[in-house]
This record gives structure tokens, sequence and C-alpha cells, in this order.
């Protein structure tokens, strides 16, 4: 089986995540030797600045079906993800996360979905947050909700545990952006669906790298990577205000020839205001649509390697 093409392939996308490669690798293997299959882990070292790369070596020189995949630095977990799934060649790839918040029990079901029901995507959904602030678990919810809105994909619940078929992970490899969205992509390919929920587990070991900007930008990404609403949405506010002004205008021009006079100074300054600030949001928006296009005009690559490790 050595030579032949694994059933499986593991991306796992790891930042300062050195205290739970050994452990992950452990489980996994667990549960792949009831399973009777074979499979390939590729572990994606996201320019740690911790021992990451120096525990994926320690756990490749036990097991010869780990490959490392080192980056020149911290591209984002959406690129790490995509570098892993570049690498993968299993008939099946399965994502998941290095902190063990996925569960490894969890994958014999989901080859059994994937096998039996024919599913070429089966999701892990969120069915509980896990130890997840009120704050958190708020800003999550409204994200999802308005992505939801305006791109017409429900997300509510995704993760980036979840098992694809090899011509899923084809059709994402198409998709040649350079701003990514893992979650959002996988969901507009379309291909059939089953969900599998689970509850979000306590980190292993650890803290979460991800920051509120880091969340933030992440969402910017995925709103324009999605949807042109936004876009819309200012060519209809001022439309509304083209409106609204030429009530006023007239208003005004009646309230002239009648004889009376024209006073309001405070108003004319409130709605300079608001104005301004509108046109203020607008270029605002536009400017997140025109970086993306930038983004990709440039033709950079996703992700940089500067070292490999293949059993």
């Amino acid at each position: 089986m050595e030579n032949s093409t694994p059933t499986l392939s593991f991306v796992v996308p790891l930042y300062q995540e050195q205290r739970n490669v050994r452990r992950l690798i452990i489980e996994l293997e667990e549960v792949i030797k009831r399973l009777h299959i074979s499979c390939e882990y590729i572990l994606v070292d996201d320019g740690s600045l911790d021992d990451t790369w120096a525990a994926i070596k320690d756990v490749s020189n036990e097991l010869k079906s780990i490959h490392g995949i080192k980056l020149s630095r911290n591209f984002g977990k959406e690129s790490a993800l995509f570098a892993g799934l570049e690498h993968a060649i299993g008939n099946a790839v399965i994502t998941l996360d290095g902190d063990l918040q996925h569960p490894p029990h969890l994958i014999p079901k989901m080859i059994k979905l994937w096998q039996e029901n024919q599913a070429d995507i089966v999701e892990g959904v969120k069915e509980s947050r896990g130890q997840e602030t009120f704050e958190s678990k708020l800003r999550v919810k409204m994200f999802y909700e308005v992505f939801r809105r305006l791109s017409g994909y429900d997300l509510r619940g995704a993760s980036d545990f979840k098992l694809m078929d090899r011509r899923v992970v084809d059709a994402l490899l198409q998709m040649k952006e350079f701003n990514v969205f893992f979650r959002g992509m996988s969901a507009w390919t379309g291909f059939r669906r089953m969900t599998l929920p689970f509850t979000v587990a306590e980190r292993a070991t650890g803290e979460s790298a991800w920051s509120v900007f880091r969340l933030f930008r992440l969402a910017l990404v995925a709103l324009t990577g999605f949807s042109a609403a936004p876009l819309h949405f200012v060519t209809l506010a001022g439309v509304a205000f083209l409106i609204f002004a030429i009530i006023l205008g007239i208003q005004t021009l009646l309230y002239k020839l009648m004889g009376h006079a024209v006073s309001g100074f405070s108003t004319v300054i409130l709605l300079l205001l608001i104005i301004g600030s509108l046109v203020m949001i607008a270029l605002g928006i536009i400017g997140e649509y025109i970086s993306r296009i930038y983004d990709e005009v440039k033709k950079r690559p996703r992700y940089i390697v500067s070292e490999r490790i293949d059993s």
C-alpha cells in the first residue's frame, strides 16, 4: 500500500501548536488503525514562531505517512489550508484544526456518510461552540447572518472540519483567487453535502491565535469575495438622498416664491454631516473592493514554501 494512492489525506494547518502535534497524530492514528485504511498526514506549519516545525520533524521520523510543509512566514489559516490541499493526493481529504477542538472520533462517521450516502462533502457543524465568551458567540452569529443575507450561503455553525471527495478538492484548486475563504468556497462548489453535528472541545493546550482584528479582516475578505451587495447599498443610499434633495429643493423654492424667509441653519449643518459621513462610508466600501482587485491583479502566490518533509 505504500506506493498506492492514499484513501484519505488529512490536511492540518498549524500555527503555534508545538505541544499539540504529537497528541493529534496519536489520536488520528488510533482512529485509522481501527478503520484499516491507508492515509497520509499533511501538516502545514504556517510560519509558527515556536517549535511547531521541530515537532513535525520529530513525528515524521516515526511515521512514514507524514508530510510536512513549512511556509516562509505566517500567510494565514486559509492559505495554509490551500497549501495542504494542493499537496494532498487522497481519494478524500479531511481538513481539521491542530488544537484538537475537532473530535477525531467522528471521522469514522464522516467516512461512512461519504461512502454509503455518496455525499461529496461531509461537514462538521458546530452544535455548541464550547467555552467561547458571549461576546465572541454574538460576533460570529452576526457575521454569519450578514453573510447569509448578502451572499445567499447559509454557513451558520460551519467549521473547517470536513471531509471532501477528490472531485471537490480538484474544483477548489481550480479557484485561483488570492484572497480565499475556505468555508464559503467549499459551499459555492455546490456538491452534495451532508452535515455532522459536534460540540467544540476545549483546546488541548495553548491559546487561539485569532485576534479580533484578524477575524474582522477575514470577515471583510468573505463578504467582499462572495457578494457585491454593499456596492448596491451605496447606490441605493445615493438614490434615496437624491430623492430627498429634490423634495427639499422643491419645498425651498416654494417657500421662496411665497415670500417666506428660508431658515434652518442647524438643519443644513446636520445634512452636510450626514451626507459627508455617507460619502466617506461609501468610499470605504468601494476601497475594500478595489483593494481586493489590487491583490488579485498582482498575481502573487497565496503562500511560499520554505521547507518540506516527504517521507
